[in-house]
């Protein structure tokens, strides 16, 4: 894969775990919603919290870029570098919300990422 190539598919990958993050601090800031009556209840609050017009951006923007990675990449080589996003996500919701990585979820992304290091050079 070039590296181009490779930039397009992390910059997809980055600002979808970035969106995640967002949507994340989106629904924190509501707190636990219960069901369909709990969702309207809180619906324009969402609709316009920051956190998730922000994530909705990053959906956009890295929609657009997986086109443009995949109109350069074999399907079968991009599709599985979308497992960065987990380790990406994994990290920076330990960085920025506090949230716990155990032994075995490092295992796991370790795993992970050697299958990225392997497909990217195939």
């Amino acid at each position: 894969m070039k590296l181009t190539d490779f930039l397009f598919v992390l910059a997809g990958v980055l600002l979808n775990a970035g969106a995640q993050l967002l949507l994340k601090s989106g629904a924190n800031a509501v707190g636990p919603i219960q069901g369909l009556e709990g969702l309207r209840g809180v619906a324009l609050t969402l609709a316009f919290h920051p956190g998730i017009l922000g994530g909705l951006f990053c959906y956009v923007l890295s929609v657009v870029l997986w086109i443009v990675a995949l109109s350069r990449v074999d399907v079968s080589i991009a599709y599985p570098m979308l497992s960065i996003g987990y380790v990406v996500n994994a990290l920076l919701a330990a960085a920025l919300l506090g949230e716990a990585i155990s032994n075995q979820r490092w295992a796991g992304m370790a795993v992970i990422l050697l299958g990225v290091a392997i497909i990217a050079r195939s």
